[in-house]
């Protein structure tokens, strides 16, 4: 046992873990989260099809770690920006740059849905974090009408860039992101 009072074989466990959602991600950036294939990923990886479900017990079991993840992640970036102080204005940048960071972990988590694919309940609940700290940044009394506002008219603008929908269309993407946030602050 190590100092962290895991064995190798979970230490191991953990790292095949690991390996194989950045795989997954690697095939979900370069193809989409409906190509995602676990029979790819495990002969990428030099296993077998069925080894690899000794990891996950099947698609919907990784496709469930990685939305979580997206989440964990997008919950750190807003506590972050919050922790130092961040208003609105500087949410929408934090959420902007997540976004850019990774666009496909966006659409994993606000994109076309997965054909088949149906989230647990609880996968979604590290979500509501998200929404807290937005809540949290909003004064009374609109604060839920403000956050909503908030919420889906900065993601339809990201979806709109990330997607490439402002191509040939003679407008600076980051003007146009900061320049909704702003008419939001003045709600």
């Amino acid at each position: 046992m190590s100092e962290d009072g895991t064995t190798p074989r979970e230490r191991y466990r953990t790292q095949i873990r690991a390996e194989i959602k950045e795989r997954a991600q690697q095939q979900i950036a370069t193809a989409g989260a409906s190509a995602l294939s676990l029979n790819a990923i495990a002969k990428q990886m030099g296993m077998s099809g069925p080894a690899l479900y000794r990891y996950f017990a099947g698609r919907d079991e990784l496709i469930t770690e990685l939305i979580t993840d997206g989440y964990r992640s997008l919950a750190d970036a807003f506590d972050a920006a919050a922790g130092a102080g961040a208003d609105l204005a500087g949410l929408a940048a934090a959420l902007r740059r997540w976004a850019l960071e990774d666009p496909q972990r966006y659409f994993l988590l606000y994109g076309t849905p997965v054909p088949g694919y149906h989230a647990p309940p609880d996968t979604t609940a590290i979500a509501s974090r998200i929404m807290a700290t937005l809540l949290d940044a909003c004064p009374p009394p609109r604060a839920q009408d403000r956050a909503l506002a908030f919420w889906t008219r900065l993601h339809g603008v990201l979806s709109l860039e990330l997607a490439g929908h402002f191509t040939g269309m003679d407008l600076d993407p980051a003007l146009l992101y900061t320049a909704e946030a702003e008419s939001l602050l003045r709600l």
